[in-house]
């Protein structure tokens, strides 16, 4: 793993394109297009045609994101990225499906996948969306991420802001990284409840809320993000 995260971030650096997608979607015709445009873009494919025969692919070969349906037969998207991180495989899943109320929204992120989009998609923002998740990818397996001016080390749980470094508490940190890591996306208290405290259904609600004023305490100065409040819903970091 570490090497291939190695592989990315060289390509990274010298422009080249090494990664590889599976697409899981039992549409021949669309997986087809979506491998062609994605092809076309420099990308390695290989195509599932449901979360089985994805699940089967995973063993043979490493991909660098996967692109899934979710009405599928036999195993459906969000029994296929729910069996994926019950495995403790965190490779990021784009979600690509015509279900595209709230519920199924909600449905497919909390099963665990990193993004969302509604058929008929626009085949550009897919491809930018497709390159933010990889990047994304990496500087989270890199356990460093920067925001402008702010560096957070996963590590050592240190933050460095304006010259001046300091060690968070553990779960204030993995607050902090967690919503660094995905910038204007909206975090429920429950997400990060389940996702940083182990006791998730157990612990409190306020507990975040807890965390997240210490945060702002601690940097309410910074030039480079803030934690913003979204009423009724959760917090999301927005940058400066």
């Amino acid at each position: 793993m570490r090497y291939r995260i190695l592989q990315l971030i060289s390509a990274m650096n010298y422009g080249v394109n090494m990664y590889k997608i599976l697409i899981v979607e039992d549409d021949s015709e669309l997986g087809g297009l979506f491998a062609r445009v994605l092809e076309k873009n420099g990308y390695e494919v290989c195509l599932a045609v449901n979360g089985s025969d994805a699940l089967k692919k995973l063993g043979e070969d490493y991909f660098d994101l996967i692109l899934s349906d979710i009405m599928m037969p036999e195993t459906d998207g969000y029994q296929f990225i729910s069996k994926l991180r019950a495995d403790g495989n965190k490779i990021p899943v784009l979600i690509v499906t015509a279900k595209g109320s709230l519920d199924d929204m909600r449905q497919g992120f909390n099963s665990g996948s990193d993004d969302y989009m509604v058929k008929p998609v626009n085949i550009n923002e897919l491809l930018l969306r497709v390159e933010a998740l990889i990047r994304r990818f990496i500087m989270m397996n890199e356990r460093k991420l920067t925001i402008g001016g702010t560096v957070m080390e996963l590590d050592s749980l240190m933050v460095t802001s304006a010259g001046e470094s300091n060690i968070l508490p553990q779960k204030e940190f993995m607050v902090l990284y967690k919503m660094a890591s995905y910038p204007g996306k909206i975090f429920t208290r429950q997400q990060l409840l389940d996702e940083i405290w182990a006791d998730g259904n157990k612990s409190d609600k306020h507990t975040v809320d807890v965390h997240i004023g210490r945060l702002r305490d601690r940097f309410r100065n910074s030039a480079d993000f803030e934690i913003v409040t979204i009423r009724d819903v959760g917090y999301k970091l927005m940058k400066k």
